[in-house]
């Protein structure tokens, strides 16, 4: 289990992480979700001892990372694939970690197999690897000391639709084991068909947390218009907060009677007016965060002057 209760960390005038409490369960895949800079990479670092937290506590299994007799042996970890020595190989990188936690030579075959690099693969100095291998190689170092909690920083980041089908099956399978894993990925498909738990976190926040079925499960409406800004304008009149959906129409948490009463009495015609289905993750994704994106996501996408 990973746990941190109130993990604040600041870089002078700029707080990255702030007030972070959650806690990841065994037997379950956590995707840890947010927008480039929001405090995912900082708070997971955090857990494994390589950033110190200013303020609050985070402990795996209950004891501080850096408390762990032979920590391999309890967490396997990977934050950046390309964090090895460009010049040793793959075969190297997995023995030095083998030999350092005191386990068997054998167990560097075992998972160069288990992560599909082959005898000639493993032989090759990671320079020369491509973004995809090094992420299986980072995998099989993450898994080498039979780990009962996985920390994956971005781990699909470079591989084919294979590899991501593989890396999800290994994952799930690790779960189901009793294992926890905490999963972060710019991905929003994959996580969303692999987690079981979701945390959202923005400007170093906690924004939402909770299973996934609570979490993308929306009650309220859906509407629709010809005139989009004409029935935005309404819903914000009679005092009904509407979320883009992307596809032309609004969300909204209200009931269909009162987003009706308020497009007809400012003369709207609507298109589609019906309850909410269940939000896809990329759409909560943006809902939450949206104050967080470096992109405007309201503004057209314009190919003007393009040769």
């Amino acid at each position: 289990m990973i746990k941190l209760e109130g993990v604040s960390k600041k870089y002078g005038a700029f707080t990255a992480v702030d007030d972070v409490s959650f806690v990841a369960q065994p037997g379950k895949v956590t995707g840890f979700l947010g927008p480039n800079g929001a405090g995912k990479s900082t708070s997971m670092r955090i857990m494994v001892g390589l950033t110190p937290a200013d303020r609050g506590t985070s402990t795996i299994g209950g004891l501080k990372y850096a408390n762990i007799p032979n920590p391999g042996r309890h967490v396997g970890v990977l934050l950046d694939a390309s964090a090895q020595h460009g010049g040793r190989t793959g075969h190297e990188v997995l023995m030095i970690g083998a030999r350092t936690m005191g386990l068997p030579d054998s167990k560097v075959d075992e998972m160069l197999a288990l992560v599909g690099l082959n005898e000639s693969e493993s032989k090759r100095r990671l320079k020369n690897y491509s973004l995809g291998m090094r992420q299986r190689l980072g995998i099989a170092h993450s898994l080498l000391g039979d780990p009962s909690v996985l920390i994956l920083d971005e781990p699909v980041n470079g591989l084919d639709p294979a590899g991501i089908h593989w890396m999800r099956g290994l994952l799930r399978n690790f779960a189901s084991r009793g294992g926890t894993v905490l999963l972060s990925s710019h991905l929003l498909h994959e996580v969303e068909m692999i987690a079981d738990e979701l945390i959202l976190i923005g400007h170093g926040k906690i924004v939402a947390q909770g299973t996934k079925a609570e979490l993308l499960q929306t009650k309220g409406t859906f509407a629709k218009s010809p005139e989009p800004e004409l029935l935005k304008k309404a819903l914000d009149t009679a005092g009904i907060h509407a979320f883009d959906s992307g596809d032309g129409g609004f969300r909204t948490e209200s009931d269909p009677i009162d987003v009706g009463r308020a497009a007809a009495a400012s003369g709207v015609v609507l298109q589609e007016l019906r309850p909410a289905e269940g939000a896809g993750l990329e759409e909560l994704f943006l809902q939450l965060t949206g104050d967080h994106q470096r992109d405007d996501l309201s503004a057209p996408v314009t190919t003007e002057g393009v040769q």
